[in-house]
């Protein structure tokens, strides 16, 4: 048996709850591999019943019950490592959106709504986070100037107005091109956000607003950089997803 719960915690769950437990302490060796649509179907319930039902048990939620199980049947490997991928997105993702603070992100929204012209700078594979990020905002009618080049970052940043604004998205904080670029625009008066990855980083200490994601300390491949730029993702998203609603 997984799920393990005490008689009034058992008391307290509903008929479908208890048929949802049921299932799952009857199919330990199945779970680590099934979605938790697969696991709702099978009891007549719905995914948001499967969650909420593992949660009064003192699980974190679904991902966390197949890892859970999947290192219990050791001899599944395939399931173990595949679980514990899921856990580590689920971990970036989770971090991430406490450590947001909702006052930052409102003040955000503010400097974007009232920037003349925003300038999104980024370097590497986080120029696709920017990239998306900046198609996004054009097509919410902003005034966007999405700059990658370490050249023109650099010359553009200088001669930006106060009244205007820089976004950086850098996963280290450290790339010296963005920070060049973020102390030209600061000794201009221009406002400046972050969304990084670092929490103490020469950006983040620039930063009129820092928005920090959370990064797994585990990366997959080592040779060259190719980390995952989720948390920035989960960043841009949350800010993009509020102006459109405000829209």
């Amino acid at each position: 048996m997984l799920v393990k719960i005490n008689h009034s915690c058992y008391d307290r769950l509903t008929a479908t709850e208890k048929q949802v437990i049921t299932f799952i302490n009857a199919n330990t060796d199945k779970i680590a591999n099934m979605s938790i649509g697969a696991v709702a179907e099978q009891t007549f319930s719905s995914p948001a019943t499967v969650s909420r039902t593992i949660k009064k048990c003192g699980i974190d939620g679904f991902a966390e019950l197949r890892y859970l199980l999947s290192r219990k049947n050791s001899e599944s490997e395939n399931s173990i490592q595949v679980n514990e991928i899921l856990k580590k997105s689920l971990l970036e993702v989770t971090n991430t959106i406490e450590h947001i603070s909702i006052d930052q992100i409102l003040q955000s929204i503010e400097l974007i709504k009232n920037a003349s012209r925003i300038y999104i700078l980024s370097r590497g594979l986080t120029i696709l986070v920017a990239q998306e990020f900046s198609l996004k905002l054009q097509l919410l009618g902003f005034n966007i100037f999405q700059i990658s080049d370490a050249a023109i970052m650099k010359k553009v940043s200088t001669d930006i107005k106060s009244d205007e604004l820089l976004i950086i998205f850098s996963l280290s904080g450290t790339t010296e091109e963005l920070v060049v670029s973020a102390e030209n625009a600061k000794s201009i008066g221009a406002k400046l956000i972050t969304c990084t990855s670092a929490e103490n980083s020469p950006l983040t200490k620039m930063s009129d607003i820092s928005l920090w994601g959370y990064k797994h300390k585990h990366t997959s491949i080592t040779k060259v950089d190719v980390t995952s730029r989720f948390p920035l993702y989960v960043l841009s998203r949350i800010i993009i997803d509020y102006l459109t609603l405000k829209k």
